[in-house]
């Protein structure tokens, strides 16, 4: 959920960020640990969203990592990297952040400060991880790790958004079909029926009197086709998603493959975090928003287990963060020291598993939508030549 923090500067100004949080109370805790001073919070409303300039398009983060990575390993000094992405950026928005960037870097300041003044382009994930790259001079080993990450992200969501593509044109296509018969093919039977006269057959006087019905009130089809169109474009959709995505978690075996989408983003951020030399603890408090309302109270129990000492795995296994093959994978970690590469295996495991699964789904689904799509259609079809057939069999 996007929420509005208003802050005050160093010289009484106001600033105004967007963030990304489960609730107010996490975006709250965000926006102080960047070091701002909150004078409000408050849920981004849809006509804020609306009404967004273009200007304020997302920062391309994975994009200025890369390339600021490869500048980087080139033997480029930092300020003169950043000023030569400055320089080829075409887009205002972006090129303005890259020249606050620049501004805090020759007073100074530590790349992690300079990145911390804009919030609204860099997660405190990507600033902590620098800011702890920065004690062991390593920020090509950070940017690198965060490319990485980044990427397999990238890489499952591409993945699972292309498995639903195929159902989501198909049923698309369908309906349009549907609507089609049913507003411009019915109705003209429909008037031919009328001219013939006879009985018609309850199921296909149903249909035809839908269809004349579609016909007489079309411009409200159209209407509501519209205002569907303006919800979704106003943050409809998103409210939408997170509606379905509350009824799909309470599918058993939908919900579980979402709780492991889940996981394995938590294990992957946090040996992100773990191997860039963040300690566990603030680690967990970092991660907390990723994760669905669902599972953030047990994250947040296993955080205060590892506080008190507890081991991580228990810790995560007691509070249901674990699978059976990731709670081996942490227990391994924990005895070879090297609990950050685990996690990210661990992560890696399941994003392939996840991959294997919407890949069988999308085979299954596939062929199950356009049967019911074909019956659906056929029955339309069927029920307007019934009429026909009927009369065919008297003339007999």
């Amino acid at each position: 959920m996007e929420f509005i923090v208003k802050s005050l500067q160093a010289d009484a100004a106001v600033a105004i960020s967007r963030l990304q949080a489960a609730n107010a109370v996490d975006a709250r805790q965000q926006a102080e640990g960047m070091g701002l001073d909150v004078l409000s919070i408050a849920p981004a409303s849809w006509l804020s969203r609306l009404s967004k300039p273009q200007g304020g398009a997302k920062f391309p983060l994975l994009l200025f990592s890369q390339e600021l990575l490869q500048l980087l390993n080139s033997g480029v000094s930092l300020v003169e990297a950043v000023e030569t992405l400055a320089e080829k950026e075409a887009r205002p928005a972006v090129r303005d952040v890259l020249q606050g960037i620049i501004s805090s870097l020759r007073q100074g300041k530590p790349f992690s400060a300079a990145l911390e003044e804009a919030p609204q382009a860099f997660e405190a994930l990507y600033v902590a991880s620098v800011r702890a790259s920065e004690h062991t001079s390593g920020l090509s080993e950070s940017l690198a790790r965060y490319v990485a990450y980044a990427t397999q992200l990238e890489t499952l969501r591409g993945r699972l958004v292309s498995a639903a593509i195929y159902p989501v044109i198909l049923v698309a296509v369908s309906s349009l079909v549907i609507l089609f018969l049913m507003g411009y093919v019915v109705p003209r039977f429909a008037h031919i029926y009328e001219d013939m006269g006879g009985d018609l057959p309850f199921l296909s006087r149903l249909l035809l009197q839908g269809g004349l019905l579609l016909e007489e009130y079309w411009y409200v089809v159209w209407l509501a086709l519209g205002a569907v169109a303006l919800v979704l474009l106003a943050g409809g959709a998103r409210l939408a998603g997170k509606r379905l995505l509350g009824l799909l978690w309470r599918i058993p075996a939908v919900g579980e493959r979402m709780r492991v989408y889940q996981l394995a983003r938590l294990y992957r951020t946090l040996g992100m975090l773990l191997r860039g030399g963040i300690a566990i603890v603030p680690a967990l408090e970092m991660v907390t928003g990723l994760l669905s309302t669902s599972l953030q109270p047990r994250l947040v129990e296993a955080s205060r287990r590892v506080r008190e000492g507890q081991a991580i795995s228990h810790s995560f296994e007691v509070s249901g963060l674990t699978t059976a093959v990731s709670l081996r994978m942490l227990r391994v970690g924990e005895r070879a020291g090297n609990m950050g590469e685990m996690m990210e295996r661990a992560a890696a495991f399941h994003d392939d598993e996840m991959a294997r699964w919407a890949e069988w789904v999308t085979r299954l689904l596939g062929p199950l939508l356009m049967l019911v799509m074909g019956l659906v259609i056929g029955t339309v079809v069927v029920l307007m030549y019934m009429p026909i057939f009927q009369l065919a069999e008297s003339v007999k």
